[in-house]
């Protein structure tokens, strides 16, 4: 029996990606190498940056938290998670991420199954006159709330 492994070559399939004022992207795994199983995002998020509240309808999500700390809300509950913290966030269930460090960076891995949300990141990120909304919506994401932290940081 003939198996094939695909090993995800680790290089960065994009620059990095700004994908709103405070937050940069760089696709680890793009969902192309994996056929479609699942994509891996870093993500550097400066001081007070955070997602609206937000739910998946078709990828769950699995955050390590490389440095720093995240303010993490799932569900009802809302908890600090700090470097070396492993979590998974499904799918169905709202929730938001943020940097509550007044001046500290804080850097994750994001691995969503199945993959393709990095195509999502990748239109935002050529901003311009977007459609954030249709963009969400195209991609199975509905907007519920307010950004996590309040006022995103300032450009």
């Amino acid at each position: 029996m003939t198996e094939t492994t695909t090993i995800a070559n680790g290089a960065l399939t994009d620059p990095w990606l700004q994908t709103r004022p405070g937050e940069l992207c760089a696709i680890r795994v793009d969902s192309a190498e994996t056929n479609g199983t699942y994509s891996v995002v870093e993500i550097v998020a400066s001081p007070g940056d955070s997602t609206p509240i937000h739910v998946h309808a078709r990828e769950d999500e699995h955050f390590v938290i490389l440095e720093g700390t995240a303010r993490i809300a799932y569900g009802e509950k809302t908890f600090d998670a700090p470097t070396g913290t492993s979590i998974s966030l499904m799918r169905g269930i709202s929730h938001a991420w943020g940097n509550p460090s007044p001046d500290s960076k804080l850097r994750m891995l994001v691995t969503c199954t199945p993959g393709g949300a990095e195509e999502a990141l990748r239109l935002i990120a050529k901003g311009g006159d977007i459609d954030l909304m249709a963009i969400a919506k195209k991609s199975g994401v509905e907007i519920l709330g307010p950004p996590l932290l309040g006022i995103p940081p300032a450009q």
